[in-house]
């Protein structure tokens, strides 16, 4: 079959947490003023309780609360397309699948756990939430979800995506954002920076350091993150369950799984489910691959070391592949993608040798794009076209040697807010 379904019947009741088969523990978060691990409780000050309790468990499975079960149903599960018209472009002897998390109504994967933080900090009595967004994916994921729990959403954009992509800002206001280019003059954090160059491009992680600073200060107030931590891989693992049971209805396992990374969010949550069998044996040769762009390679440049998750100090010291808090990306199109740091799980098993990781410029990866949009008629938005970019390599290795890989990556959203970039790209101006 060209695509495969599941019915609503078949949609994962429970999230997977990989935590208790890592062969060795994480490396806790620590204070930034006593660099001890921190507390729980010091969490409090910028997360509701559930999520901290998520964010520390070694429980396999959470379950799925009802309240965001019902919401996730308006698109999940969502299709696992066979790449026919692809596969024949590359003459390639490998079976191409990719799950279709484009299919959202923001486009893209995020509100998998946009949903589930919205709801616990609804449950959790607070009235507003600040967050972050790159590209926009993000901060139209969580504006989308707050209105269903009647939370306030403010988001702090990074000032070149705020520029580049307006249709995603329109996209926030439209599920009732508020949303604001980062950085601001309305910080301590963004004022620094705001003063120097009012047309600074900022950085994800100064608008992780606005979007903290205020939730820090207001007590009805609390900070939603779209990446790197536990609980929001483990909202995620909804891709990877779905897709195991969609390639056992097809009689297949992957041999390659592929996803990008900017914090390893859509990456872990493809990945994990399938990770599981690796780790404990069961697919020793299961092979999966991070992708990353060269304007931000964490992984395959970075030190792996205790750093700050802002750019001003903020946040709790986490063990990452880290390019430094003060790391400024160049303002390459995958927005996504421009973070100095990675997911601590994603790390840590990239530094015990269970993933990969490969990183390409942006201009390798927007052909990529255009041929995948002229084959399997989407076009991926520039973060999923890194992905894009590594399945078609590993076909033509196939298409080399003979081999009938199984390759399986995650289309983990729509380029249709892009396509400044792609016209860019097309009239050969992208850098």
């Amino acid at each position: 079959m060209d695509r495969v379904y599941l019915s609503k019947e078949e949609m994962p009741r429970s999230w997977f947490n990989i935590v208790p088969y890592l062969p060795e523990p994480l490396d806790p978060p620590l204070d930034p003023e006593t660099k001890e691990p921190i507390s729980p409780e010091k969490l409090l000050t910028i997360f509701p309780e559930p999520l901290i309790e998520q964010e520390v468990s070694t429980q396999e499975l959470i379950e799925i609360p009802e309240e965001v079960m019902d919401i996730l149903s308006l698109w999940r599960p969502t299709p696992l397309h066979r790449a026919r018209k692809l596969e024949e472009y590359l003459q390639t002897p490998a079976k191409i699948f990719y799950k279709n998390e484009s299919v959202s109504p923001p486009g893209s994967h995020k509100p998998n756990t946009a949903v589930a933080q919205a709801y616990y900090n609804k449950i959790s009595g607070v009235k507003r939430l600040t967050t972050e967004t790159g590209a926009g994916q993000w901060g139209s994921a969580l504006s989308f979800a707050t209105q269903y729990f009647d939370l306030e959403c403010r988001v702090y954009m990074v000032r070149v995506s705020y520029n580049q992509k307006p249709y995603r800002r329109i996209l926030m206001e439209t599920w009732k954002g508020e949303v604001i280019p980062s950085p601001s003059p309305y910080t301590n954090a963004g004022r620094q920076f705001y003063e120097k160059d009012p047309n600074h491009p900022g950085s994800l992680g100064i608008a992780i350091s606005e979007a903290i600073e205020e939730a820090a200060t207001r007590e009805d107030t609390k900070y939603s993150l779209g990446s790197v931590l536990n609980h929001v891989l483990l909202h995620q693992t909804v891709i990877g369950l779905e897709a195991k049971k969609q390639m056992e209805k097809e009689g297949l396992y992957p041999d390659v799984i592929i996803g990008a990374v900017g914090g390893g969010s859509n990456f872990a949550g493809l990945s994990f489910p399938f990770l599981k069998d690796k780790l404990i044996g069961e697919k020793p040769d299961l092979e999966v691959v991070a992708v990353e762009p060269t304007a931000c390679p964490t992984l395959t440049k970075g030190e792996y070391r205790y750093d700050y998750g802002d750019t001003v100090g903020l946040t709790p010291l986490i063990k990452m592949y880290t390019l430094g808090k003060d790391f400024v990306p160049q303002p390459i199109h995958a927005g996504g993608l421009r973070y100095h740091g990675d997911a601590p799980l994603v790390c840590k098993l990239y530094n015990l040798g269970y993933i990969s990781a490969v990183a390409y410029d942006q201009r390798k990866v927007f052909e990529a794009g255009l041929i995948f949009a002229r084959t399997e008629g989407i076009v991926p938005a520039p973060e999923s076209a890194h992905a894009v970019k590594k399945a078609i390599d590993e076909a033509l290795k196939c298409k080399e040697t003979g081999e009938e890989k199984v390759i399986l990556f995650n289309l983990s959203g729509h380029g249709y807010f892009d396509l400044s970039a792609y016209d860019k790209f097309l009239r050969g101006e992208l850098q």
